[in-house]
Parts: structure tokens; C-alpha cells; sequence
């Protein structure tokens, strides 16, 4: 790492403008621009080449890691073909939602059922081509990671971690709970991705959600049925600090609930929308960003394992979101670098 970079963050292709090949990189971030099954805004499949771009403005020293700027970090490239598959199928996606949302049927149109037998299969191919990746970097000691788009998109990720770990934990940070069964017909919506993890992947032993405030009946029932789901609602969060309860001993306590090895799935509208207000599905409430550095610094101090994790969901219409998102990519950077440099 040059001295120069430490200082200045230069626009060289790679995240946070480090110099770093994936052959070196201890941690690898693959970029999945895509947001076909988003259903009130559309574009966060810009959200990585924003990030990118904003990442380059951080400046690297760290409380958990004073030289920042030596992580070995790389993200692959942007996929244009990803990209650009997505763009041509957004359209007659928005047809679609419109069309269920006004009170349609998807059997009523034999071109909204072409629509989502298309999309189930370009959700299942990237699926496969993502844990295709994932797999070959585990294999080469990397940890990997997703930098969304939607947040149905790090499934492949988490199926691969699946076949390497024989248990593991989930931390989701999160404003939904994303446990509906499918989602507007979708197999792999933004809103299932939770429900096809405890359904495809036997290792998953913990799923511990934090921030949800937007939910419905039929998912707080399946939390109250799975004992591998603790969920900390939003609500009671916020009720527990009305009644004189601090963040650290919340933190304490979600901290205690997770095993050895976690995965952190870290939707950016689980913080307050007043940092992700171009998010899909903004939800009043939420944490802020240092709330979130500090449960990071808490899983460092006890040891867990982070391997692997996900950041999705952050819009791309203005600078603020990206600005905010390149942030919290960094948090979970260093707290994954920390935590697996320790072991």
C-alpha cells in the first residue's frame, strides 16, 4: 500500500481505491447490480458503481484498525451483462407489479406469466453463477461478500457458506423481516431472501434480526413458530430505551444470542431513512450508522467469527445514499478484517 493511497483515495477500479488484486485480497466483494423484484422504488442496481465511486472519498483510519488502509479488500468488477439483463426486463417488471398491485391475477395475462417464469429463471441463474464464485474464492481462503442491488441477491453467497461451515449464525440487520414464503410470485423476491436461506441452507443454526419494524402476520408467526429465528423488533428496542435500557446492554444481549461464526446481512434501511431516504422501502425508525459501528466493535471484542456478509438496498438517485452506504461498507470491511486477523 502506498503512502499516497493512505491519504488519497484514488480511482482505480477497486473499492475504496486500494491497491489490492483479488489474488491477494483477503477479502473479496462482488457487486450484483440488480433490482427486478424491488416493488415500490426501483434502483439500487446502481447502488454499486455509487458506492464505488463514493468509497474513494473515506478517510481509512479506523478505532479497530489505525492503518485502515493496509486491508487487502477488492471488489470484481461491475457486471455489465447483469446489468443490462436487469434494464431490459424492468420494464415489463413495473407492468407487472402495476398490474398485481391494481388487483390482477397473474394467470389473467399470458404475458405477465411469461414475465415471471423469465424472471424466476435469471433469479436461479444468478444464484448459480454467484455461488459458482463464492465457492471457488472460499476454496482460496477469501471471505466473501455481496454488494447489492436488492436484497435477494446474496442467496447464492449464503448457500456456498452453507456447504463450507457445518453451523453458522445470521446477523440481519433489517427494517423487514424478509420471511415471506414468495413475494408478487417471485421465488426469490427482496422480501423471501430470509425465507429461502432457512429453507435451503440446514447449516443456517440462528437467524437474529435487529431493527425490524415492518412486518406482517404471517412472518411474526413463522418467528414465533422457527426457534432458529430471535427476532428484536424495532419497537422493542425503542420501548426498552424509553424505559432506561442503554444500546450497549441491547447489544450485549444480541451479541450473546449468536454462535461462533456469523454472516452479517446488512439491509441499509434497517438504519433511520434520514440516511437512506432513495432506499426501496424506506421505514421510519432504525438505527444510526454508529450504533451499527458499535455492535461491530462488540462482535469484535467477543470473538465471533465473521464469514462473509452483504450490504444491499442503498438507492442511488442522489449522493447521500451512496455517500452513507460506502460507510457502512467500511464498517463491516474492518470489523471482518479485525475479527478473522485475530484468529
Amino acid at each position: 500500500m502506498s503512502e499516497l493511497n493512505s491519504d488519497v483515495g484514488i480511482k482505480n477500479g477497486n473499492v475504496f481505491g486500494f491497491e489490492v488484486s483479488e489474488e491477494d485480497a483477503e477479502i473479496v466483494i462482488i457487486p450484483m447490480p440488480w433490482d427486478l423484484t424491488a416493488s415500490y422504488r426501483k434502483g439500487t442496481s446502481r447502488a454499486p458503481e455509487k458506492i464505488l465511486d463514493a468509497s474513494t472519498q473515506l478517510d481509512f483510519f479506523h478505532p479497530l484498525n489505525e492503518k485502515g488502509a493496509s486491508i487487502k479488500v477488492f471488489m470484481t468488477p461491475i457486471s455489465e451483462d447483469m446489468l443490462d439483463i436487469n434494464d431490459q426486463m424492468t420494464p415489463a417488471s413495473r407492468d407487472y407489479i402495476d398490474h398485481l398491485e391494481a388487483g390482477g391475477k397473474i394467470q389473467e395475462s399470458s404475458e405477465h406469466s411469461l414475465f415471471l417464469a423469465a424472471a424466476n429463471e435469471a433469479h436461479d441463474n444468478l444464484r448459480n453463477a454467484l455461488k459458482e464464485k463464492v465457492s471457488e474464492l472460499i476454496g482460496r481462503n477469501k471471505i466473501p461478500a455481496v454488494l447489492g442491488g436488492e436484497h435477494s441477491v446474496p442467496l447464492g453467497l449464503i448457500e456456498a457458506l452453507g456447504e463450507k461451515y457445518e453451523s453458522f449464525g445470521i446477523l440481519q440487520i433489517d427494517a423487514h423481516a424478509d420471511l415471506r414464503r414468495s413475494y408478487e410470485g417471485f421465488d426469490q423476491s427482496h422480501a423471501s431472501i430470509f425465507y429461502n436461506v432457512l429453507e435451503r441452507v440446514g447449516s443456517v443454526s440462528k437467524l437474529v434480526q435487529i431493527g425490524i419494524r415492518d412486518v406482517s402476520l404471517d412472518e411474526v408467526e413463522k418467528i414465533n413458530r422457527d426457534d432458529r429465528i430471535i427476532t428484536f423488533f424495532d419497537w422493542q428496542l425503542k420501548d426498552q430505551q424509553f424505559n432506561g435500557q442503554n444500546w450497549k446492554a441491547q447489544v450485549d444481549d444480541i451479541v450473546a444470542e449468536l454462535p461462533d461464526l456469523v454472516y452479517i446481512s446488512f439491509d441499509i434501511d434497517g438504519l433511520s431513512p434520514s440516511l437512506c431516504p432513495n432506499t426501496g422501502t424506506p421505514v421510519p425508525g432504525g438505527f444510526k450508522l454508529e450504533e451499527i459501528r458499535y455492535l461491530f466493535a462488540q462482535l469484535v471484542d467477543s470473538g465471533k467469527k465473521i464469514i462473509g456478509f452483504d450490504l444491499c438496498e442503498v438507492g442511488s438517485v442522489n449522493e447521500w445514499d451512496a455517500i452513507v452506504g460506502s460507510r457502512a461498507l467500511w464498517e463491516l470491511v474492518v470489523a471482518a478484517n479485525v475479527l478473522n486477523n485475530q484468529k
